[in-house]
């Protein structure tokens, strides 16, 4: 059963070496070898973490002579953003009515605030 976008990228990015690449990425392209330089880790398995970015889409791979920049690609996350916005909303209502509902005891006991 073929995994959802969403369920990949996200799958992707549960990994922390993964976000930290992808943190690099968003400075600008680099090369494999730069990106395993802060990992103590073989390029290799850099390399993996690297193939399952680009499955995800969060990355994609050019070609420059010798040279074979990784990009950034931002679409993957704008989804993820999309998909957590529902939550956001959620949690900010809930924030909203629990102020309300603090400020409504104050109202009551006024000297809550200075304990």
């Amino acid at each position: 059963m073929p995994e959802d976008r969403l369920s990949t990228t996200l799958s992707a990015l549960a990994d922390p070496t993964r976000r930290a690449i992808l943190a690099r990425l968003s400075l600008g392209e680099a090369s494999v070898g730069e990106l395993a330089e802060p990992f103590e880790m073989s390029l290799p398995a850099v390399s993996k973490h690297l193939k399952v970015l680009e499955r995800a889409g969060l990355i994609s791979r050019g070609r420059e002579a010798q040279w074979r920049p990784c990009r950034l690609e931002a679409a993957p996350l704008r989804d993820v953003n999309s998909w957590l916005d529902s939550y956001r909303r959620f949690w900010e209502e809930k924030f909203d009515r629990l102020d309300a509902y603090l400020q409504e005891l104050q109202k009551v006991d006024p000297d809550a605030e200075k304990n």
